[in-house]
């Protein structure tokens, strides 16, 4: 059982934050600290959760920002109960499968087109998060973002690396270049970015609240600059917006209840990759040894092809979660692991049918818990800024089918399967873990590969998220991650998996820790990006 604290097993790198009455773990130190400081003006974790994402959409603008969609799990004293919000967005009314046939689409485009552009959902899901859960208002949490884009920030440095990777898409669309370049450019490492159309925007909102956006001249200028560059978009897809409050889907992993976010969330792998692999005695096989990773890896990969024969918005289609999580399924999809051989790639099972990204995550005094994701889905989206509102609108369609018999197939006013996921571990109802890894597609299997360095392999959560991992890829192709030995590489290789280069981003996560032993809290934070964990 970890138990809050292990010394560093993985070289020289940071220690968890241990605090007691409030801490923030996100991937930039300016959001960590806007955060923090809202805890200590006496903003409780929802207000401090809220706060932090608005300053990321400024501060690290190519993973998030109010042209996209966030997810959260939840957890007040007072109620004693975890719940989640699905603060996603939908397809256009007028997207239906026929009209791009009609066009000679195949598949929706990600970059430089309106077609993959879903409503944002962000703005309301902090809205509706702040009303009914927070203590401050949405014009006082979003004041440290006004005044980073009013007054300037200094670019930290893998902000400016992504930033600089994607100069040359920002530099195809007018409205996008103006926001996001300076002189052509992209921002070195610690220069001074301004976005003044985005502190507009947000003053607009922080003055007129969630109807601001979604039924007032933000909604009219997104609308216009849809209509403008062949855009489905009309006034109607933006009124009629609503977050919804959703009940968490949940496995009980070796003692631990694991929390996550249901479908149209691509939580659902992470839960059935653990079921798999709690049948194996993993904590015996060595950490990121040859048993351990073969056993892990043919588990994430059962999951993913549920994942994308079964999940997407269940108000359209049925999602048999229950089957997929059930003790029956479970014992018959692992009995198609051999311990020998990698399977390549595993089909989906047959359940039984019943009725780029920022995550952070924020715990006060009283121990309110928020586990918060907030994105564009790719890096800036779809690449275009709508007019002079400042917003990069996101580009989340792209992950709906245009398949007529899939079930994530586009539809009107349809959420598309989503890779954001927010994660809780708890016992007896009551958090003990807030965590998350962002970068879609790793983010389920980052969730199991975290979850086992806590529980299998006793870390605390700054081991448990500096170790290196193992992405799951396409056609069942594996890249492994600096640190991870050679001779367990060949060793995965004799068993039949397909390893290649591991140039690729291993997930950048968050995670706090409440260790009901001493009532203190204990932050850790991924070294693979900028940001850091605080607390006081």
């Amino acid at each position: 059982m970890f138990d809050g604290y292990s010394p560093n097993l993985f070289g020289l790198g940071r220690s968890a934050v241990i605090c007691q009455h409030g801490a923030i773990a996100t991937s930039q130190p300016l959001a960590a600290q806007g955060g923090l400081q809202i805890l200590q003006k006496g903003g409780n974790a929802i207000d401090a959760a809220v706060a932090t994402a608005a300053i990321l959409n400024v501060v690290e603008p190519m993973s998030t920002g109010i042209g996209g969609d966030a997810f959260m799990l939840v957890y007040q004293p007072e109620d004693g109960v975890i719940r989640g919000l699905n603060a996603s967005g939908r397809a256009p009314y007028a997207a239906e499968p026929e009209f791009f046939t009609k066009q000679g689409v195949m598949s929706i485009p990600s970059f430089g087109s309106m077609y993959p552009v879903t409503v944002p959902g962000t703005i309301d899901g902090w809205a509706t998060l702040l009303s009914e859960c927070g203590t401050m208002s949405l014009a006082e949490v979003l004041q440290p973002a006004i005044n980073y884009a009013e007054k300037g920030f200094p670019v930290s440095p893998q902000i400016s690396l992504a930033w600089q990777e994607s100069a040359r898409m920002l530099a195809q669309h007018p409205d996008t270049a103006r926001t996001y370049l300076q002189d052509g450019k992209a921002p070195a490492p610690g220069e001074i970015f301004y976005q003044p159309n985005l502190a507009r925007t947000f003053r607009l909102i922080a003055e007129g609240g969630r109807d601001a956006f979604y039924q007032g001249e933000i909604a009219d200028k997104i609308v216009k600059f849809s209509d403008e560059n062949g855009g489905l978009f009309t006034q109607r897809d933006f009124a009629e917006h609503r977050s919804d409050w959703v009940e968490p889907i949940s496995t009980n992993y070796r003692g631990y209840d694991v929390y996550e976010i249901p479908p149209n969330g691509q939580g659902i792998a992470a839960l059935l990759a653990l079921n798999i692999v709690e049948g194996f005695e993993l904590g015996t096989m060595g950490h990121n040894g040859p048993e351990h990773l073969h056993h892990a890896i043919e588990a994430m990969k059962l999951g993913f092809a549920d994942l994308y024969e079964y999940v997407t918005d269940p108000t359209f289609v049925q999602v048999p979660v229950d089957g997929l999580l059930s003790n029956d399924y479970t014992e018959s999809q692992r009995k198609r692991i051999s311990p020998e051989r990698a399977n390549l790639p595993p089909s989906p099972g047959v359940p039984a049918m019943g009725s780029d990204t920022v995550y952070l995550c924020t715990v006060d005094n009283e121990r309110n818990v928020v586990s918060f994701i907030n994105s564009l889905f790719a890096g800036f989206g779809s690449g275009l800024v709508a007019g002079d509102t400042g917003i990069m609108l996101q580009n989340r369609g792209a992950g709906f089918s245009l398949n007529p018999n899939h079930a994530n197939c586009i539809a009107p006013h349809k959420r598309t399967l989503h890779t954001i996921i927010p994660g809780m571990i708890a016992q007896n109802g009551v958090p003990l873990v807030t965590f998350g890894v962002m970068g879609g597609q790793m983010q389920a299997q980052g969730h199991l590969q975290f979850v086992c360095n806590l529980v299998d392999f006793n870390m605390d959560v700054q081991n448990a998220l500096d170790a290196p991992r193992f992405r799951v890829m396409d056609d069942s192709r594996i890249m492994l991650e600096a640190g991870i030995p050679m001779n367990t590489q060949a060793a995965l290789a004799q068993k039949g998996h397909h390893i290649v280069p591991g140039h690729t981003f291993f997930g950048g996560g968050q995670a706090i820790f409440i260790n009901p032993s001493f009532d203190t809290l204990v932050a850790g934070s991924d070294p693979r990006r900028d940001g850091c964990a605080v607390g006081y």
